[in-house]
C-alpha cells in the first residue's frame, strides 16, 4: 500500500475512472478528479488536517476548491469573469497556505516569493477554470500539470501525480462514451490542487521558477487548436499531447538543472 506506484498512479486512476463511469449520467463526472486525491492522500495518512502545518493547508484548500465548484456548477451558471475572481481568491489563499514559510524570509525576497506564488496560483486557477465548459481541454489539462512533477519523489508530486491520474481515468470514460460534463467542481480541484502543491515545491526548493513558469502555460497549450471533425477520442488524445508536452518541458529542465544534459545530447 506504501508504493508510490498504487498511491500516486493506480489507485487514484481507478478511483476517477469509477467515479465518472457512475457519475457522468448525473453531469457529476467532474468529480473524478476529488476522488483520485482523496484517494491517494488517505493511502499517505495525510486527511489528518487537525495541526495546521503547509501541506495540510494545501490539503484543505484542495478539498475546498472543488467543494466550492460543484456549489457554482449546481446553484448558478458560471459567468466568463468567475473563472479570475477565483483565480484572485485562491491566490490569495496561496499567501495563508505558505505564510509561515514566507515570512521567515527577508522582507524584500519575502515579497517578492509571496507575490510569484499569488501570480502563479492565481494565473493558474483562472486559465484552467476558464476551461471548465469545454470537457476535452479541461480534462486534458490534469495530465499536463502533473507532468511537470513526475520527476519529483515527495508527497506532495505524489498529490500533484494523483490529479493527473484520476484526470486520465477521467478522460478515458470520456473517450468511451463521448463528451461528459467536466464544470468547475473538476478545473478546481486540478488547477488549485496541483498549483499549491507545484508551489510547495518552490518552497521546498525542488521547483524553481522555470519549471513554474512553464507549468504555468499548461492551460494554454490546452486551447491550442483541436480538428474539429475528429471523434472525441481523438481530440482527447492531440489535447492531451499538447499538454503534456508543455508540462513534460518543466520535467525536462529540473532534469537538465539536476544531472546536466544526457549523453546523447552532449
Amino acid at each position: 500500500m506504501s508504493s508510490p506506484l498504487l498511491q500516486a498512479g493506480l489507485a487514484p486512476f481507478l478511483a476517477g475512472f469509477a467515479v465518472a463511469l457512475i457519475l457522468f449520467k448525473l453531469r457529476l463526472g467532474g468529480l473524478a478528479a476529488v476522488a483520485g486525491f482523496c484517494t491517494t492522500a488517505w493511502l499517505m495518512g495525510m486527511l489528518d488536517i487537525a495541526y495546521g502545518t503547509a501541506r495540510q493547508r494545501v490539503v484543505v484548500l484542495s478539498l475546498a476548491a472543488p467543494a466550492l465548484g460543484l456549489l457554482a456548477d449546481l446553484a448558478f451558471r458560471p459567468g466568463r469573469t468567475t473563472a479570475y475572481i477565483l483565480g484572485v481568491v485562491f491566490g490569495a489563499a496561496a499567501l495563508w497556505a505558505f505564510s509561515a514559510s514566507i515570512m521567515q524570509k527577508a522582507p524584500v525576497p519575502a515579497f517578492i516569493l509571496g507575490g510569484g506564488i499569488v501570480l502563479f496560483v492565481s494565473w493558474t486557477v483562472a486559465m484552467t477554470a476558464s476551461l471548465h465548459a469545454n470537457s476535452v481541454r479541461a480534462g486534458a489539462t490534469g495530465p499536463g500539470l502533473a507532468a511537470g512533477l513526475v520527476f519529483l519523489a515527495s508527497l506532495d508530486a505524489r498529490l500533484g501525480m494523483a490529479l493527473g491520474a484520476a484526470s486520465g481515468g477521467f478522460l478515458l470514460v470520456q473517450m468511451m462514451v463521448g463528451r461528459i460534463d467536466a464544470g468547475l467542481v473538476f478545473a478546481l480541484a486540478v488547477g488549485v490542487g496541483v498549483a499549491l502543491l507545484a508551489a510547495a515545491e518552490l518552497l521546498a526548493g525542488r521547483l524553481g521558477w522555470t519549471q513554474l513558469a512553464i507549468l504555468a502555460a499548461v492551460p494554454i497549450a490546452a486551447r491550442l487548436p483541436l480538428p474539429f471533425g475528429w471523434p472525441v477520442w481523438a481530440q482527447t488524445l492531440l489535447a492531451c499531447f499538447y499538454t503534456a508536452a508543455c508540462g513534460g518541458a518543466a520535467a525536462a529542465t529540473l532534469h537538465v538543472a539536476k544531472r546536466g544534459w544526457p549523453s546523447w545530447l552532449q
